[in-house]
């Protein structure tokens, strides 16, 4: 077996250091920075329009050092008068003046506040409400998906099981990298930042209540270390493993993994297939590609159907499950189809109609 020594793998699972953090898809796509930068526009623009009118009714106000109100003591009385300092050294003395600051400084004064007060406010409030909506997120989770590992495995994982009809508010996914989990926020899906191997990362992302745990980390160790921690806090979820080597896929197994998917050898049979047939590779694309051409699915055996073969259905039949064991459509084993067994069939994909299969676990013998 191919794997890094016992040194490499400790200094993963023990990695103290590494933050976690949970971050849940936003709905405001503005760049907080910007929106700090047009409520200081909103208020420079409130105060340089108090300054305009204070100095356009010049002769209404009284200084106590000059008697008379210049441009700079405009801008001063509005900038003493907006921050509700008030000195005194510059008041209103006629009526006009006085009319002036009850029905226009008055409001200004107020809109201003509201513009700085609503930053603060909004700035210290940011932590209580996505504390809030963490909560929420928790308590309302539940039977959802966790991917392990948002590369070019994960994220083509995701959009399969997305495509049959599962929501985005019901993936979350866990990977060490902050870009990458920002990059699967953006996206719409719950993510978790930290190293899967260790048990509080994995508890952030709810695994002990998930359905199913999609594992497609970039290192054959860190799946096995992955498997077996997550197989330890969930015992009834159904995990998919990715490996690189064949010869690691019976470690995964034994790590709990349900089924164990080994890529470069996979890869490696569809370039082999489609050298021999081009179109038969590209068929079997097709039928890997959830969603569009022909899609590969498993259901349950319907009331019309019991009692007839597999081949006299009206779906092309590839298996037939029954029980735990995974009969090919010509086993004589089969005979004639019971309500209890589910197909795998290739049907037409239409747009539009998703169909979900279910999500009970099986082995295979």
């Amino acid at each position: 077996m191919k794997l890094p020594g016992h040194d490499a793998i400790a200094r993963q699972a023990d990695e103290h250091l590494v933050t976690h953090k949970v971050k849940l898809p936003r709905k405001v796509v503005e760049h907080p920075f910007r929106q700090v930068a047009k409520r200081v526009l909103m208020a420079l623009l409130v105060l340089a329009a108090t300054a305009l009118i204070v100095y356009a009714d010049r002769e209404g106000y009284h200084d106590n050092s000059d008697r008379s109100v210049d441009f700079l003591d405009a801008w001063y009385y509005a900038t003493v008068t907006l921050s509700t300092t008030g000195y005194g050294d510059i008041t209103p003395v006629s009526d006009v003046a006085r009319l002036t600051n009850i029905f226009l400084i008055t409001p200004l004064r107020v809109l201003f506040l509201i513009i700085l007060v609503g930053t603060t406010l909004e700035v210290l409030a940011e932590r209580t409400r996505e504390e809030w909506r963490l909560n929420r997120w928790r308590s309302t989770l539940r039977d959802h998906t966790v991917v392990v590992g948002f590369g070019t495995k994960g994220r083509s994982a995701i959009q399969t099981v997305c495509a049959t009809g599962l929501k985005k508010e019901q993936v979350v996914v866990v990977d060490p990298s902050g870009k990458a989990v920002e990059a699967a926020t953006a996206e719409g899906y719950a993510g978790v930042i930290g190293d899967a191997t260790r048990s509080e990362v994995l508890k952030r992302a709810e695994v002990h209540r998930a359905r199913k745990i999609i594992i497609a980390t970039q290192r054959d160790d860190t799946a096995v270390l992955v498997t077996l921690t997550a197989r330890q806090l969930n015992k009834a979820a159904k995990i998919v493993a990715a490996v690189r080597e064949e010869e690691n896929a019976p470690l995964l197994k034994q790590s709990g993994a349900d089924a164990v998917i080994t890529s470069a050898s996979a890869a490696g049979r569809l370039l082999g297939l489609s050298v021999l047939s081009p179109a038969a590779g590209m068929v079997m694309e097709d039928l890997i590609q959830q969603g569009s051409g022909l899609d590969i699915i498993e259901r349950p055996v319907i009331k019309a159907e019991v009692g007839r073969k597999p081949r006299e259905t009206d779906d092309l039949v590839v298996s037939v499950l029954r029980g735990h064991r995974v009969l090919g459509y010509d086993d004589p084993a089969v005979g004639t189809l019971e309500l209890t067994d589910r197909l795998i069939t290739i049907v037409r994909a239409t747009p539009g109609i998703q169909v979900a299969p279910d999500a009970r676990p099986f082995r295979q013998d």
